[in-house]
């Protein structure tokens, strides 16, 4: 194998990514956004078939997560890792609604459909679209080369110029983790509110918030003198479970585990 066939991949990777930089302000406003909806309690819904689904269960692991520093968890779905459900709706309904009736269970208005596709000609997608459309959802799309019926079935999409599948989906990559950087960004500018998930349905706020009351002795987290909160006693206390103290008796016929 020559020179030349080693490095096509790379060189053609360095020449979309040149393109790709133009994208930069967009991937940056869909972060601060997200930031703002899920931290007003909206929900983030993704979806990908084959590789474009594990690019879509990156971004949820990075923001149920955590992508660099420590920040709240915030709510984020991958729609096709509940095999359970997929396999149930295409057997029962067909593969083109495996992610439309899951959209339809779990969308709401505000909420954001984020859908990768390196065709941009998914029907199970274009369905997922067309239904988060119309429950008010805001639909956003990753995909390939444009002009695809993905990109016209979402309210904003970035379309990779790339000839290639791989490189296609090696920089949709590279905007998931733009996207949560942004993300990070605007929640430690404090924009993104109230942490998603956490208030109650009545509005009060929820454990952990900002003038939120807790429990006598509820230690969430391990406290400035690096001792463990609640959880971390409970671990160590388990790990102790059956042993005697120092210097007690042992029970007769009973020596250590």
């Amino acid at each position: 194998m020559n020179t030349v066939t080693r490095t096509t991949h790379c060189d053609d990777l360095a020449k979309a990514l040149e393109a790709f930089r133009d994208h930069a302000p967009l991937v940056g406003r869909w972060g601060t956004e997200l930031a703002r909806r899920l931290g007003a309690g909206a929900r983030l819904l993704v979806a990908g078939n084959g590789g474009s689904a594990a690019q879509a269960q990156h971004l949820t692991a990075e923001l149920v997560g955590r992508y660099r520093d420590d920040r709240p968890p915030f709510s984020a779905v991958a729609l096709h890792a509940d095999t359970s459900s997929t396999t149930a709706i295409a057997n029962d309904y067909g593969v083109q609604e495996v992610f439309a009736r899951q959209t339809a269970a779990h969308g709401r208005p505000g909420d954001v459909l984020l859908l990768l596709s390196t065709s941009g000609a998914s029907a199970n997608l274009l369905a997922a679209a067309d239904r988060a459309n119309r429950q008010g959802m805001t639909v956003w799309a990753l995909t390939g080369r444009a002009p695809n019926p993905l990109q016209l079935g979402a309210d904003e999409a970035l379309c990779v110029d790339a000839p290639a599948g791989a490189t296609v989906q090696e920089l949709h990559l590279v905007a998931v983790h733009m996207l949560c950087e942004a993300f990070d960004q605007a929640v430690e500018r404090g924009e993104a509110g109230h942490r998603g998930g956490a208030s109650g349905t009545d509005g009060e706020r929820g454990a952990g918030e900002p003038g939120a009351e807790r429990e006598p002795g509820a230690e969430r987290e391990p406290g400035a003198d690096g001792k463990p909160g609640v959880v971390g006693r409970l671990v160590g206390r388990a790990r102790t479970v059956g042993r005697s103290a120092p210097g007690a008796p042992v029970a007769p016929g009973k020596g250590h585990a």
